[in-house]
């Protein structure tokens, strides 16, 4: 356990699990598994209805990580605001690619995704698949973004919107008719 300093989480603490997103650590159980006692982190993501045990020894290279840090939030977010980087790839590859992305855990390659997906789409309808990888990677993002500035998820995913230039709102208010 010495070589596993780093992830000493405790109940109530929120983490990151990749290929789950943000979840709760409801505590540190200890189950018999082939003879041996085994202490595992048990995890709650309650969007998603699921518990998740991971072995205390194995944390680390599972990818269980703290929320981020304000100063990689601020880099997704500069990476949100910033110019789109499609390659001219077949998109089965480039789905891929982004699936990657998103399961990696890391809210900069999280934020890539949103910022190619709704940049290169913005004269064109995304597919089917295009918007739920979007969907995917947007409530990802917005889940731990939620849970680092402590505000809802709601309220999160308006702010990437926001940062995206999705919101209508303005355009959509009653200020024409009044001019």
């Amino acid at each position: 356990m010495a070589d596993n300093d780093n992830f000493d989480f405790s109940q109530g603490d929120y983490v990151v699990y990749p290929a789950h997103g943000v979840g709760q650590i409801e505590g540190v159980e200890t189950h018999t598994i082939g003879g041996m006692d085994v202490s595992l982190y048990a995890i709650s993501f309650e969007k998603d209805r699921m518990r998740l045990k991971i072995p205390v020894m194995k944390a680390q290279d599972a990818g269980l990580r703290k929320l981020s840090s304000s100063d990689r939030m601020d880099d997704a977010i500069k990476t949100l605001k910033g110019k789109s980087r499609v390659r001219r790839t077949m998109w089965s590859r480039r789905a891929q690619e982004y699936e990657t992305k998103i399961n990696s855990g890391d809210p900069v390659a999280i934020a890539e995704v949103l910022r190619d997906l709704k940049r290169s789409n913005d004269d064109t309808e995304q597919s089917y698949s295009e918007r739920q990888i979007y969907q995917s990677a947007l409530e990802r993002l917005a889940r731990e973004v939620a849970a680092v500035e402590k505000i809802t998820e709601v309220k999160a995913t308006e702010q990437l919107e926001d940062i995206l230039g999705l919101t209508a709102a303005p355009k959509k208010t009653g200020e024409k008719k009044a001019a």
